[in-house]
This record gives C-alpha cells, structure tokens and sequence, in this order.
C-alpha cells in the first residue's frame, strides 16, 4: 500500500511534493504578479488571460507536455531496472522547469512584483496547495497507474492558471479582515489628528504631477506628508498614513486612483479630504468601467464627499468641467487662457528646455518659468496653485516652488545621454498626454524617433484612439517603433491614413527588443521619445 510508512516512497513522494512546490511557487510568479498588478481582483486576470489569448498557459502546457512525453519515454527504456527507475524521467522535468524559470524572471518589468506580506500570504497558500495537489496525483497514480507513478509530477505546471485563483479566492474573506483591521488604524490616527488639512487628488490623467507639484508649493508654508510613488490604493494609502505620516505634519496628500465603481467613495472613506483636486476625466480604465459616465460618476465621489473645503477643477478637460457644472459647493476653475479661471495661466512659450508664462491669480500677476517639458503640465500647475493661494501660500512662493519643479521620473523627463536626447514619457498613457509629447519632441532637432506601445484599457475607445496615436505620430516621428502587438493594427492604419511612409515603420515584440532595434540606426542629435509603455499584464 502506499500509505504505509514502511513503503520508502511515500517519504520520498512528500520531499518530491514539497521540492515541486517550491519550484513552481517560483513559476507562478507570473501569474501572482497579474493579480497583484489587477488590484488583486479576479476580474484583471481574466481580462489578463483575454488580452494575452492564453499565451503563458500555453507555455505552461508545453512544458508539461514535453516533461511528460519524457518521463513516458524514459520509464519505457528503463522499465525492468528497478522500482526506482519512475524517478529518473523527472530529470528532464525539473530541467525544462528550470530553465522556463529563468527565461521568466529574465524579462524586465514596468512594474515588478511587490513581494508584500499580502504577496507572502498568497505563495504561501499556493506553495501549500500546488504541494497537495502534487502529492495527491502521485498517490493516485501509484496506486491505479503503476506505470506512470512519480512522473505524473511533470503535468503539474498545466494546473497553475487553476491552483494561483484558488488560493487568492481561500485569501479573500482573511485579507479583507486584515485590511479592515489596517484601515480601522489609518482612520483611528486621522482622528488623533484633527488640524491635519487632509487633501484628495484623482483624475483619469494628471494625478501624480499634480500631487508633485501641490507638495512643493505647500512646503513653502507646511509640512507636508505626500504619499510616495504610486500609493493610490486602500492599502497603499493606510501604509502612508500608518508609516508615513508624522505628528509634525500639518498637511496630507492623497493620491487616489480608480479601476471601477466605489474605489473613489472608500478611499474618501478612509481619508476624509477637507479639499480636493480633480485633474481630469477621460476614458482611461473605460474597460473596467464600462462606460465614460462611471468613470464620471466615480471621479465626482471626490468632490461629493467635501462638505467644507475647496474642490479645484481643471478648466482644460471638458469631463472635469462637467463635473465643475454639478458642483454647488465651494470649488474653484483653474486653467489656461480662461479669465473665468481662478488660477490662470497666458502667454505660453513652450520650448526645449521648459515652459514660461504668466500666472495670474485674484488680480495679481506674475511671470513664471519652470523646466518641466510640454504644455499639458501647466493644467497641473494651475490647478495646484489654485488650491496651494487658497490654503495661503503666497504668489511669490507659488512663483518660487515653480522654478523650483523638477522633472517627474518618466513622465515626459528629459535624458541627455551618449549624445542622444530622450523624452521618458512611459508613465503617461493617455491621448492628451501623448498629444503634448509629440508636440514636445517636434521642438527638438536631428530625426525624432517614437517608441510606443499605444494605449491600453480603454475598452470600446481603444481601437479608435490608437488610429489618433498613429496619425499625431506621423506628424512628427521620422521613425516609429511599434512595440509589442496589441495595438500594431490601429497604430499603422492612423500613420498610412496620414500618408505616413511604410518603411520607416518599425515593429518590435517588446521594449527590450525595441532599444536594440533603436541601436542599429539612431545617432548622435537625434531624440527619441518613448511614449507610454504598457502594463506588465500586457506582456
């Protein structure tokens, strides 16, 4: 029998199970990385696995195909030559296993994998369950398939795609009980703090440099405590107010993203602004809100959740100012060349090495310069120094923390390098932005290359906006490089529609290809813009 601990494989068979566990743990990683990227929502992995056509669990199937047909072939050859000889096929398995894991973690990513205490608790579950399963399927097969016996280990990759949303669905009921419990702290200490002016930023677009550029003209009268990096999540935000924010701070910056419906009310939920800033409302995520007016409804959560602050509304973006219509408490516009904006900006003169203008607000003027590249940044500065001369940070100040602006990591950042000027605009996916990134790169000199991917979650609005990538493109680009495959078709047909030349169309399979590519013919003077590059779930 072989539950029977005087039979020497079942020993053998749990070390097995356990060792292929941890094996595979390793190359789940790809698929715990896409519920992670997906907000650990189930629904991203689907949309995962639609938008990638299965591609990755076909190369799970591969490899176990292959292991397999090796395991057979060698348990033929060897049968006869002792009881052990079932082991010896898992040679090739665990070679083929281990070289996918190589090719796997060699691919660079937008994004990398967060290895988070959440993160842990789910490879735990998996490493648990891929190790029951594992040991489940040899003891069956020992028992009915003598034949096959410990081989029947190579077909565990297949299982995978099945094995990782189990395990996220067993943690779902213990992470929302953590996350209540980590949540109930952040409000517990924003009540401890109640002079905190507590400030909320979201938008389609523009929400991260708003945040950046607020946080330098706030600092010129309080202590600010801005979330870091892209902490715009439930959880991201408690980690902030839980680890970053600080007695001496007088003011909190929160940046809050949205996927779908009723993300926006909780993080209000959590944070409670006093004021808030809404930079835009376009189609981004339009995939997972279905509709233009979700993403609408979803945004105004910010302002309807202020009762006695102030709500800033960017008056270049029609969506914002629909909301600004709607709104009947205090708010004010904030823009460009609109004397009906509280904070205004004229006289533009954008050029390579930044922006100045005039900044005029409640009757006073003054002139301004900042080395931030490309015109759509100064809707970002409006709308900060709106709110920043409201909560009395003075003009000059204002004016000061302007000049004083760095650039963004990739979003539009200029890189002088090897004689080369590159424009890292890869964090920036949305049409507006594009629109000023290509206008920016046409101010510089020598051939002008853009490398983009396009742009992605945009739903029923995709195909369409990327025929407008193409035909701006083919505006400006000498050379484009189209990366990756999911939006080749649109790009090229807008660039063709634009009497784009055929063949300095490029296409590459993914970014790492594309920089080789732009190896082969760039030179010295010529600038490169890479504009957008797409979410690790894409590729």
């Amino acid at each position: 029998m072989f539950f029977d601990w005087n039979n020497i494989h079942l020993p053998i068979s749990i070390v097995l199970s356990v060792v292929n566990a941890g094996l595979l743990c390793f190359l789940a990683t790809k698929l715990l990385h896409i519920i992670q990227l997906s907000g650990y929502k189930i629904s991203g992995f689907r949309a995962w696995l639609k938008d990638t056509k299965v591609k990755y669990i076909g190369r799970l199937a591969i490899l176990s195909f292959l292991s397999i047909a090796c395991v057979l072939v060698t348990n033929a050859l060897l049968d006869g030559f002792g009881e052990f000889y079932s082991y010896v096929g898992l040679i090739f398995y665990f070679y083929f296993t281990i070289v996918f894991i190589i090719n796997v973690f060699r691919v660079s990513h937008k994004t990398p994998i967060k290895y988070t205490r959440r993160m842990s608790r789910l490879m735990t579950v998996t490493f648990l369950l891929i190790a029951g399963c594992t040991f489940g399927l040899i003891a069956f097969f020992s028992e009915y398939f003598s034949y096959v016996k410990f081989g029947i280990v190579a077909i565990t990759p297949i299982f995978l795609p099945i094995i990782v949303p189990i395990a996220h669905f067993i943690m779902v009921p213990i992470e929302e009980f953590i996350r209540l419990i980590y949540v109930t702290k952040a409000k517990r200490k924003l009540k401890q703090m109640p002079d905190l002016i507590k400030i909320g930023i979201t938008g389609s677009f523009g929400k991260t440099t708003t945040k950046h550029i607020l946080n330098v003209m706030l600092s010129k009268k309080y202590n600010v405590c801005m979330s870091p990096h892209s902490f715009n999540t439930p959880m991201g935000l408690t980690k902030v107010i839980l680890n970053y924010l600080k007695e001496e701070h007088d003011v909190l910056i929160a940046e809050m993203g949205a996927r779908q419906l009723g993300d926006i009310s909780y993080l209000c939920k959590i944070v409670k602004p006093m004021h808030g800033i809404i930079t835009a409302v376009g189609n981004q995520h339009l995939a997972t809100f279905g509709t233009p007016e979700n993403i609408a409804k979803e945004k105004f959560e910010l302002a309807k959740s202020i009762t006695k602050g102030i709500v800033v509304f960017n008056s270049q973006n029609a969506g914002a100012m629909k909301l600004y219509e709607q709104y009947s408490r205090e708010k004010i516009q904030c823009g460009i060349d609109d004397f009906n904006n509280f904070a205004n900006i004229t006289n533009v003169e954008v050029s390579t090495k930044g922006c100045a203008f005039d900044l005029s607000i409640d009757g006073k003027t003054v002139s301004c310069r900042t080395k931030l590249l490309g015109k759509h940044n100064l809707e970002d500065i409006a709308v900060s120094a709106g709110l920043a001369y409201k909560l009395g940070v003075k003009l000059n100040e204002i004016k000061s923390a302007i000049s004083s602006l760095k650039p963004i990591p990739h979003r539009l950042e200029l890189i002088q390098e090897n004689g080369l000027t590159i424009l890292d605009n890869s964090f920036n996916a949305s049409i507006e932005s594009a629109s000023s990134a290509f206008e920016t790169l046409g101010m510089f000199e020598g051939n002008k290359i853009i490398v983009t991917p396009g742009l992605v979650e945009l739903g029923t609005k995709e195909y369409e906006a990327n025929v407008s990538i193409g035909e701006m493109a083919a505006k400006v680009a000498t050379k484009i490089v189209i990366v990756n495959k999911a939006n080749k078709e649109p790009i090229t047909k807008g660039l063709l529609l634009a009497n784009y030349q055929e063949e300095n169309i490029m296409f590459a399979e993914n970014l790492e290809e594309a920089k080789k590519l732009l190896q082969t013919f760039v030179k010295p003077g010529d600038a490169i813009l890479f504009q957008n590059d797409l979410p690790d779930n894409y590729t």
